[in-house]
């Protein structure tokens, strides 16, 4: 609010200015044209009435005052012109991939073209920013591509050894097929986490019994999690929720998965539900591995692993918890975690109730017209 009081001031200050410089050169020009008008007359013989004096000295006054412009013009247009021009070439640099642009600000222009320089330098930031995060995602969907892909080929040579014993034989079989199931399951999980981040993605939300779905999902992990001995303990109060049960079904299917994978044998898992009005609260807990403090900011980034060998080791590619933040972020929630190494983890998530109406219709519209267009 003060820079635009002090830039409205300064406008005022250029236009004043502007118009006594004006006045300046117009008296200055008049001025030396009554002082050569006597000699233009006795120059030329000429005898003027006193408003014919009139006539020329104001005459002369302006081929003077234009005179003085054309010789000043050229120094003012050029300097637009360099600035025009760095701007020019910034855009075009940007629409190269150049995005390492800053266009200097010029403190003639300041006041007239600041929003637009920038705009233009707050632009060429956020694509860096976004084309880094391009090239890392590559990076990373190379890279995990790549792991099993090594793994298959070195053991699918393996296989063409005659003399391997049966059960080596099927010892690398089964690692490939475990690996070809990695790949499938990377597959997926980038095209659900490509169509979540989609702009038009539709959710289908209707009112339904949370606690029913929690409790079988549960049911359904049940021999993940007695295998290990697990000590598995709901509290689930009886909640009605209006929200896209599919969706929200891999949210807990990962949550609960992941509570198991790293949780050690007979070890214990505590699943809660609360009605917080207008919010309910879902809490998963564990006492599992746990997570180092540096590594719970960046959970929920595309591909982050805050133990790679663990995660490969058990089939994980980083992507699954990018896909539960997106799913509750798209239902008006939010996501939080806490967690030392070796206390285990608790996992919070917090969802409306009920969808607000207007979300839900924008989501409808958007829907609708995707399709409606045929995209």
């Amino acid at each position: 609010m003060k820079r635009f009081k002090t830039t409205k001031t300064w406008r005022k200050i250029k236009f004043i200015g502007s118009i006594v410089v004006i006045l300046l050169f117009m008296y200055a020009s008049w001025s030396i044209a009554y002082l050569i008008n006597p000699i233009l007359l006795r120059w030329f013989g000429w005898e003027l009435t006193e408003y014919g004096a009139f006539l020329m000295t104001g005459t002369v006054g302006f081929l003077i005052l234009w005179a003085i412009i054309g010789i000043f013009m050229p120094f003012a247009r050029n300097k637009y012109l360099l600035f025009y021009h760095s701007i020019i070439d910034a855009v075009n640099r940007i629409s190269k991939g150049d995005f390492d642009v800053t266009i200097k600000m010029n403190e003639d222009f300041e006041h007239e073209y600041g929003m637009l320089i920038d705009s233009i330098n707050k632009m060429a930031g956020e694509l860096g920013v976004m084309e880094k995060m391009r090239q890392e995602f590559i990076s990373n969907v190379s890279h995990e591509i790549q792991s099993p892909l090594t793994s298959i080929r070195g053991f699918a040579h393996a296989l063409q050894n005659d003399e391997l014993s049966e059960k080596e034989r099927q010892h690398y079989l089964q690692i490939i097929e475990m690996e070809t199931t990695r790949l499938s399951k990377l597959s997926d999980n980038l095209l659900r986490l490509t169509s979540l981040e989609s702009e038009h993605h539709p959710i289908k939300p209707q009112s339904y019994r949370l606690d029913q779905q929690l409790r079988n999902l549960v049911l359904a992990s049940e021999p993940q999690w007695a295998a290990k001995a697990l000590d598995v303990e709901l509290n689930l109060d009886n909640v009605h929720i209006t929200a896209d049960e599919d969706m929200l079904s891999q949210v807990w299917v990962n949550l609960i998965h992941n509570a198991i994978k790293f949780t050690p044998e007979r070890g214990f898992i505590h699943i809660g539900l609360t009605v917080r009005e207008p919010y309910v609260e879902v809490r998963i807990e564990d006492s599992g591995i746990g997570i180092d403090k540096e590594h719970i900011p960046h959970l929920f980034e595309r591909f982050f692993k805050a133990d790679v060998s663990r995660n490969r080791m058990q089939g994980g590619s980083g992507l699954g918890l990018s896909i539960v933040q997106k799913i509750v972020q798209l239902h008006q929630g939010t996501i939080a975690v806490s967690s030392e190494r070796g206390s285990g983890s608790v996992f919070c998530v917090k969802l409306p109730l009920h969808m607000s109406d207007r979300y839900q219709q924008v989501e409808k519209e958007a829907y609708a017209n995707r399709w409606g267009n045929g995209e």
